[in-house]
């Protein structure tokens, strides 16, 4: 009888989850065509680099549980700085080009075909090394690297690297080193 009172006691303790309804979420499949982006349309990025990027899964889409970005990489030699995600774990495929990742201490050279997983809170970065590439980027759950993006293409002229350090940080992520070099 002790047991069954400690399963009932326990178990009204826990906290509900909150299921998400129909109605909070988006029960509508879509389709996101090739070279086109959901709700913003090609953003041009200024600051890290030069690239273009299209929203294909939004954290609109999905209550803020994942987002799916389509990257045209046309900055050879640049990348992020070393950063980390504060909420959110990270993953590439590249479709086409090569580019060199560290994760944490580790360093990987990624080409077409490849993939890489960058869990949250570990340090990481990227550098496109072909004269073109293209990637996915997947985020779990979405946080707000679509704002960041947004607010990157929305940009005037190139952000020193304080303002860069700022847009992070404004955007759920944390500035923790330089650029990838790559040889």
């Amino acid at each position: 009888m002790q047991r069954r009172r400690f399963l009932q006691a326990s178990l009204a303790a826990l906290p509900l989850v909150a299921v998400p309804t129909p109605d909070e979420r988006n029960t509508k499949g879509f389709k996101a065509s090739a070279g086109e982006g959901r709700f913003h349309g090609h953003l041009r990025l200024k600051g890290v680099n030069q690239n273009v990027l299209d929203v294909k899964v939004s954290g609109k889409d999905t209550n803020g549980d994942l987002a799916i970005f389509e990257q045209t990489s046309l900055s050879q030699g640049r990348g992020t700085p070393l950063h980390v995600h504060l909420g959110q774990d990270e993953i590439f495929y590249v479709l086409e080009g090569e580019y060199a990742f560290q994760v944490g201490e580790d360093k990987y050279r990624l080409k077409t075909g490849d993939s890489i997983f960058l869990p949250r809170y570990v340090p990481h970065a990227w550098t496109q090394v072909s004269p073109r590439g293209h990637m996915l980027v997947t985020m779990q759950p979405a946080g707000k690297l679509e704002e960041f993006f947004v607010a990157m293409a929305s940009l005037k002229a190139e952000p020193t690297q304080q303002q860069v350090a700022q847009l992070f940080a404004a955007h759920e992520m944390k500035v923790v080193g330089p650029p990838l070099q790559v040889d």
